[in-house]
């Protein structure tokens, strides 16, 4: 394998999991609108393409492989992107240096990346994406140590993949009851699909409008951003052949004859073509001659450069300038909401990444923030389950700076952290009491379901309201008001002395302050309460007890 076919092999890869993202976000289990698995893991590729974009033919693997694993543990999000990036960034190791590579060390290198990613996580679970993963790896180095080309090492990696996804819900309670398989899992069989798409031959898989169905063309797509384009237009269409049409090679050499990065392919009813040219009206006139054209797809490659690279440009002058490591503490903190922000900022955070719940930042955009931050010893907090394994990644990518990484899950814990810091404390002592205070705040929600489920025995219909304790579904309702009584009492105890109400962007003051009152007549007079306008998005209402 050389450079330019894993190239492609990537961008295949994360073109197939792009136009696949919707059907994996749908095997969620957990109803609670997030940063889900297919988006993130989407993300994730998208950020090795921007890179490989601009990465010439003639690479050799070794720094293509390092090109893509760079990109992707900088632009990786939530725990199946960072899990995502770790896969590939075994390549990169085990490739490094190379030319080319043969199968087995392919293969090897593709197991420093199982094992990476499980050193990642604390406590693997088996029945996600680790055991797909493990499993289409050993499958495959054994296809490679037994002499097995490419082609066949990647038809035993998605073989193997898809019979561990199947597998899942043996290993995973959670998901026989729901009857899903794991979406983390499926969204690397996706991959590994367009991946070998590439290596069989067929061309990369292009994305689809919207992201839509499994069903994909091919493209050179490698080529679309390239700031030298000699053919303006991607021309690309499918042919239903007609009765005696003349063999596909005829339509391939007409094409190789008007442009270049020519891709045709014969099935057995229809032709799939396409083209760079200067001249699509030629492409499609001789396509005509096979049969009846369908989903043309015509794009001027130049006008397509010049809005990436407006994008790219506008991306740096929006970039945070590092800053010199002068005081001895920071803070970083991920929230979304302006009112979220700003109760941080008073805290004494000094860099806000926006992000959360729906919207899981990437390493990058916390990596930036920490080098924003003008101390020599920097807290992050998270507050958020799916943020955490990000913000890991961007603090070993950190050199000039201490990073200690907070496990908040919530908004609440990250609030009783900051409360608790003491800036006449050594670090370590700060890192120990912060992070009691995690454990110090019970965190109640009130947020909305984001598809129909039947979770935990209880039958969840989309947009009913839902009530959550600690991260874990505690009811369901149908008034958000009544939500908000119930899941607050449930959190209270005897030993409960402050309440701390903050309401969302899709609560109106009026409504926040109605509920309040009617909360403040349960619980009583006896602990303090404060109502706070979050303006976040999703939940109306987050709920701190301490």
């Amino acid at each position: 394998m050389d450079g330019k076919t894993l190239k492609n092999a990537v961008i295949s890869g994360a073109n197939n999991i792009i136009n696949n993202k919707t059907a994996v976000d749908e095997l969620n289990v957990f109803p609670v609108p997030d940063g889900d698995t297919g988006a993130n893991m989407s993300a994730t590729m998208k950020s090795a393409v921007a890179e490989l974009m601009i990465t010439g033919d003639d690479a050799d693997v070794g720094a293509v492989a390092d090109k893509t694993a760079g990109a992707m543990l900088r632009g990786a999000r939530g725990n199946s992107g960072v899990i995502l990036s770790l896969l590939f960034r075994g390549l990169s190791k085990g490739l490094a240096g190379k030319k080319t590579a043969e199968p087995k060390e392919f293969c090897a290198a593709l197991e420093t990346g199982v094992e990476a990613a499980y050193k990642s996580v604390m406590k693997p679970t088996e029945g996600t994406i680790l055991t797909v993963a493990r499993e289409a790896v050993e499958a495959a180095a054994k296809t490679a140590k037994s002499g097995g080309d490419f082609k066949e090492v990647f038809e035993t990696l998605e073989k193997a993949a898809n019979a561990a996804l199947e597998r899942t819900p043996d290993l995973l309670p959670v998901l026989k009851k729901a009857g899903v398989v794991d979406a983390g899992g499926m969204g690397y069989l996706y991959i590994i699909k367009g991946m070998r798409a590439v290596v069989d031959g067929g061309g990369v898989v292009e994305t689809k409008a919207g992201g839509g169905g499994p069903d994909f063309a091919v493209t050179n797509a490698a080529g679309t951003y390239d700031a030298d384009i000699e053919f303006t237009y991607c021309t690309e269409y499918l042919v239903r052949k007609k009765r005696n049409a003349n063999d596909a090679s005829a339509l391939r050499a007409f094409l190789e004859s008007i442009g270049d990065s020519v891709v045709v392919v014969d099935d057995d009813d229809v032709i799939k073509a396409h083209v760079h040219t200067e001249n699509p009206g030629k492409a499609l006139e001789e396509g005509l001659l096979f049969g009846a054209l369908s989903n043309v797809k015509i794009e001027n490659m130049k006008e397509q450069h010049k809005e990436e690279t407006k994008k790219a440009e506008q991306q740096k002058k929006n970039k945070l300038p590092p800053a010199s490591p002068e005081a001895e503490y920071g803070f970083v903190s991920v929230v979304s909401g302006a009112g979220l922000e700003a109760l941080f900022t008073d805290l004494g955070v000094n860099r806000i990444v926006r992000g959360g719940q729906t919207a899981n930042p990437s390493t990058e955009d916390i990596l930036e923030a920490i080098l924003a931050t003008p101390a020599r010893n920097v807290f992050v907090l998270p507050n958020n389950k799916n943020v955490i394994l990000a913000a890991e990644q961007a603090q070993k990518l950190t050199e000039d700076r201490d990073v200690i990484v907070l496990q908040s899950r919530t908004v609440p814990q990250g609030v009783s952290a900051m409360l608790s810091f003491d800036p006449e404390a050594s670090v370590r002592e700060n890192s120990v009491r912060m992070t009691l205070a995690l454990d110090k705040v019970e965190t109640g929600a009130v947020t909305f379901a984001a598809r129909d489920s039947d979770f935990e025995e209880k039958k969840i219909r989309k947009n009913d309201i839902l009530a959550l304790e600690n991260g874990k579904l505690a009811f369901v309702e149908k008034d958000v008001t009544k939500a908000l009584l119930k899941i607050t009492k449930k959190l209270v105890t005897g030993e409960s002395s402050y309440i701390t109400v903050i309401y969302g962007t899709d609560v109106s003051d009026a409504a926040a302050g109605d509920a309040f009152k009617q909360l403040r007549a349960k619980i009583g007079e006896d602990i303090e309460m404060v109502l706070v306008n979050g303006g976040q998005p999703i939940y109306y209402y987050i709920v701190s007890v301490e």
